[in-house]
């Protein structure tokens, strides 16, 4: 698959990529949600298959094209390298980083495999004891809500964390948060922007893998949010600083939790966001006044800043005194 875009890398020093047809920004836009996005001279080239969650968004496979071992070298990317992806993917990882950083996030406990094997019924006891009945159980390395469950009770909580680990030896049991569901979306590289937040209005229980791609009437989004200018600032300063933190690149999405006393919890960030034209990533953006084609084109953009950033640091050098 191949899109030929007007490639001009001699003006202004840069790659000058345009998407000149909606179909063509369609195709791209796929492949930002499910495949690494190579860009060369001449065209865009969509190679190797990138899936959200493990083995993909995690940073797995974008191992192949970083460092000097990596199996397909010198091509610029589009996304999070391997660091940001990695720690943004690790739920309990990402979360010691961000309040480590002073960022405000859920309260939880981490349980492995092999203590709940060992011990189920201690380990119920203590979540429960920790976070009281009402939590959220969560593999601790997946996304679109896979294997989540909400649950109110001591006697549900262990069907709960069986089903979590179908997906992942190492779980998160986070308490419940009553608020509102805010998202922002981020766009850069060293100078990251900001979208316009916008409010996920669950139709469910809360916003599961079924609300999200099985029901069409599954979500309601508030797009802008119905917040004061204040808490508007407040929101989109924490998106940035949840980016920064997570040393993350290119395009994040950042989802908070808004309790009644204004109080804003980070809940987690999705370094690779649903990309579709009725996904909040770029409909925020379009409601902060980037389309969703020259969405693409800045990403682009920022894939191949990033690559002659890289290509400018004088690691062949050093290598060749070692």
């Amino acid at each position: 698959m191949k899109i030929s875009p007007d490639t001009q890398p001699e003006r202004e020093g840069r790659y000058d990529v345009k998407i000149t047809k909606e179909r063509d920004a369609d195709v791209v836009a796929d492949s930002l949600q499910l495949q690494i996005v190579f860009l060369q001279e001449g065209g865009i080239h969509l190679r190797e298959s990138v899936r959200p969650g493990y083995a993909g968004g995690d940073g797995h496979r974008i191992v192949l094209f970083e460092g000097q071992d990596a199996v397909i070298d010198g091509k610029p990317y589009v996304g999070c390298g391997v660091l940001g992806s990695a720690v943004a993917m690790d739920k309990d990882v990402a979360r010691q980083v961000m309040t480590a950083a002073g960022l405000s996030t859920p309260r939880w406990e981490v349980v492995r495999s092999s203590e709940f094997a060992d011990d189920p019924a201690g380990t119920v006891e203590r979540i429960t004891r920790s976070l009281g009945n009402t939590v959220f159980v969560k593999p601790a390395s997946l996304g679109s809500s896979v294997g989540i469950s909400k649950v109110e009770s001591a006697d549900e909580l262990g069907k709960a964390v069986r089903l979590a680990f179908e997906y992942d030896n190492k779980i998160l049991v986070e308490e419940y948060i009553q608020g509102r569901e805010i998202e922002c979306s981020v766009l850069g590289n060293d100078n990251p922007i900001v979208s316009v937040p916008g409010e996920i209005i669950p139709q469910h229980e809360f916003y599961s893998y079924e609300a999200k791609y099985i029901d069409e009437n599954g979500a309601v989004f508030d797009i802008p949010a119905r917040l004061s200018d204040k808490t508007t600032k407040k929101v989109q300063d924490y998106a940035i600083k949840t980016f920064r933190v997570i040393c993350c690149e290119g395009m994040a999405r950042v989802d908070f939790f808004l309790k009644d006393n204004d109080e804003i919890i980070v809940n987690e960030i999705n370094t690779i966001p649903g990309f579709t034209k009725i996904s909040m990533y770029p409909k925020l953006w379009e409601a902060s006044g980037i389309s969703y084609s020259k969405l693409i084109d800045r990403l682009i953009e920022l894939a191949i800043e990033r690559f002659k950033s890289e290509q400018e640091l004088g690691t062949d050098a050093f290598e060749s005194q070692v």
